[in-house]
């Protein structure tokens, strides 16, 4: 793609928009060099969790999902962007080199999309069964590009042996000083720009209906709950051929449209990684997926939020300045 210079005022605010992307305990591991003609995505090593990503894996999916928002912000606004993967051997952590080409027309659609970024939430709540799923479903094959990763659907009698790898990632993890350590770090009130605020962790009868995702300290949280019903979400898989940092990549992108594509249709969603951050547990999703060999990256939990129960309040961010530097 010839270079074309982007106003620096357009890059930021899709910068600030795309870092509205979901990532592990909220850690934004992402960094941004602009250029006008180009911008880069970088991995920030430093903001690894290093308990439950000591290999980076999850850092790099929450990469590929904020590489997605921009793309999808910056379409918004008119630009086509062209992205270079991995540009420089000897830096694994530039993941991409992001160049633009005008726009010849926006549709409404592209713009759909893009507010679906800033409407998205982190659901860890119950969920009433995903309306009209039959017909949805084929909607969110068609949302990325199958190359990127694998989707599957578990089956409802899939959900026991989900349950016993989540149980067994708790028991592995019961005497993990460290792995407690982070996540009352990430959840301490004390955050102000980054983890997970109190209203965002499920109460913990919310939690035992769900029985699926990660337990959090609540340390007394008693939010509204929305235990009185039995958790209906339709529970997905994304895998991918590798388990490289191009996959994850890959996977990181895949997700960001899905969950996107969700949003649109006015559905809830939740992903779920604590079942593919240990072996054990990994093995157990393996043999939920129909595809031999494949490897199980993260699931998704998606659904109806319980009626009467509004969508969870944002998760704070960074501000752009600290993610995104500008060369002149």
């Amino acid at each position: 793609m010839a270079q074309t210079v982007v106003d620096t005022k357009m890059i930021s605010r899709a910068v600030e928009v795309a870092c509205r992307a979901p990532s592990l305990h909220n850690s934004q591991p992402w960094r941004w060099v602009a250029t006008g003609t180009t911008v880069d995505l970088f991995a920030d090593p430093r903001r690894i969790v290093r308990s439950a990503d000591d290999s980076g894996r999850e850092s790099i999916i929450s990469c590929g999902a904020v590489l997605d928002h921009f793309r999808v912000a910056m379409a918004a606004v008119g630009w086509e962007t062209g992205v270079d993967e991995f540009p420089n051997p000897n830096n694994l952590d530039h993941l991409a080199s992001i160049d633009f080409a005008p726009s010849d027309y926006v549709a409404a659609a592209r713009r759909d999309r893009a507010a679906a970024i800033l409407r998205r939430r982190t659901d860890r709540r119950p969920f009433r069964a995903p309306k009209n799923w039959a017909s949805f479903a084929p909607v969110l094959r068609s949302a990325y590009d199958s190359d990127l990763a694998t989707l599957d659907v578990l089956a409802d009698d899939a959900r026991p042996q989900l349950v016993e790898a989540s149980r067994l990632t708790e028991e592995l993890r019961r005497y993990d000083d460290l792995y407690h350590h982070e996540l009352h770090w990430w959840t301490a009130p004390s955050r102000d720009s980054e983890g997970i605020p109190e209203g965002a962790l499920a109460t913990d009868a919310e939690r035992r209906a769900v029985d699926v995702n990660r337990r959090f300290p609540i340390d007394g949280h008693t939010g509204t709950s929305s235990a009185s019903i039995h958790d209906e979400a339709k529970i997905l898989v994304l895998s991918t051929p590798g388990d490289t940092r191009a996959d994850a990549l890959h996977c990181g992108q895949a997700l960001s449209a899905i969950l996107l594509e969700c949003t649109i249709a006015g559905l809830a969603t939740c992903t779920v990684t604590h079942v593919t951050e240990l072996p054990q547990s990994r093995d157990i999703v393996s043999g939920l997926i129909p595809r031999a060999g494949t490897i199980p990256q993260l699931l998704i939990r998606v659904g109806t939020q319980p009626t009467g129960k509004g969508a969870p309040e944002p998760t704070p961010r960074r501000p752009v300045r600290e993610v995104l530097e500008i060369r002149r």
